[in-house]
């Protein structure tokens, strides 16, 4: 797909095909950065890709196998670059399944997803070590990402051989789906790290399926989580909304921060739930989730919740308002979040910590 008069492939960064076959970072406690389990850091695959969230564009949830031919593509890699959203961060291009044939004529390809479909039998350490040393012989960096559906944990091993691994089924388009994925998902965190991330499967963000809100808790989750933001939407015709979604530059600035921590949930009461996570330059993300249908709730994180000093004054950024609230918190936040929405904040120390 590469090259040809003046094409979106030449101007995105890179254009992928995306196969479908049968900074260390550190947490803060106590206001200080201390670092994950050293045996959680073994053996990253060193291909110099993946030192943050890789984020673009598949074909599969919006298209399945309806997508993959030349026009689709090229109007998509246009449209992410016309719309901005290359500009983003948004710079991967890939066609999912259905569009191998027995031979194809060599092209450069900038990221493989190794599928779980008709393999044969073979179990995955069988299929993905041969794979991942096949990649490395090729004399470029090529982001590997293992799509094995977590059958067989692959955040355990999956670093070796991946910058990625997936690490549920495959997601749908509604809300049950989305956050019983997020919640599979977040079982994981302490594998994921610059270099290696849990995948919890592609955005729906756009596909119709859910509300505005319930896409704006779905976008804020993979985000916290420091998950691969691949978008699944067909990006040449999105509403306003979807756009404002997935253009978030304060919410996709907590994806791609450096220090590379997964956020996790830090307390839950019924339905209302605290993720949080740290960042670099000792702020701290912090999601307030409302999972109830019909009710609006009361939702507070306490600063021994989310890893800060007790006392510790804090400036708060609301990253779907773009707004710096008008308050100094020292001990708490709390925040009235209505059903199947959330609030999500920065705080950052106005002392410093020591």
């Amino acid at each position: 797909m590469a090259g040809g008069r003046g094409s979106s492939a030449a101007r995105l960064a890179l254009l992928l095909v995306v196969v479908v076959a049968a900074v260390a970072g550190g947490a803060v406690a106590g206001g200080k950065v201390v670092h994950v389990e050293e045996a959680h850091r073994r053996s990253m695959l060193a291909n110099g890709l993946g030192s943050a969230p890789p984020m673009g564009w598949n074909s599969w949830n919006h298209f399945q196998c309806d997508g993959n031919g030349e026009v689709v593509i090229r109007e998509t890699a246009d449209a992410l670059v016309s719309t901005g959203l290359a500009a983003l961060g948004y710079r991967y291009v890939n066609i999912d399944d259905c569009w191998a044939e027995p031979q194809r004529d060599a092209k450069g390809v900038d990221y493989l997803k190794y599928d779980n479909c008709n393999n044969g039998d073979l179990k995955p350490l069988e299929r993905y070590p041969e794979m991942s040393r096949a990649l490395m012989k090729v004399g470029r960096p090529i982001y590997f990402s293992l799509c094995e559906w977590g059958d067989m944990h692959p955040a355990t091993w999956g670093a070796t051989y991946g910058n990625s691994w997936r690490t549920t089924n495959d997601i749908a388009d509604t809300w049950d789906s989305m956050i019983a994925t997020a919640d599979q998902n977040e079982v994981w965190s302490e594998y994921a790290r610059p270099g290696g991330w849990n995948d919890p499967d592609m955005l729906e963000v756009g596909n119709g399926g859910m509300t505005n809100s319930e896409y704006v808790v779905h976008f804020s989750l993979w985000a916290i989580s420091k998950a691969p933001l691949i978008i699944g939407c067909d990006v040449r015709h999105m509403s306003r909304e979807t756009y404002a979604i997935l253009a978030n530059k304060e919410v996709i600035a907590v994806n791609q921060d450096p220090l590379g921590v997964q956020g996790k949930k830090v307390r839950m009461e019924g339905s209302s739930e605290i993720w949080a996570a740290p960042l670099s330059e000792y702020r701290t993300a912090v999601l307030l989730l409302n999972r109830h249908a019909k009710d609006e709730a009361t939702i507070a994180a306490h600063w021994d919740d989310i890893g800060l000093p007790a006392g510790t004054p804090v400036e708060a950024r609301d990253l779907w308002l773009h707004e710096t609230l008008d308050a100094t918190f020292t001990d708490k936040m709390s925040f009235d979040v209505a059903p199947h929405s959330c609030r999500m904040l920065v705080l950052k120390p106005r002392i410093q910590i020591q």
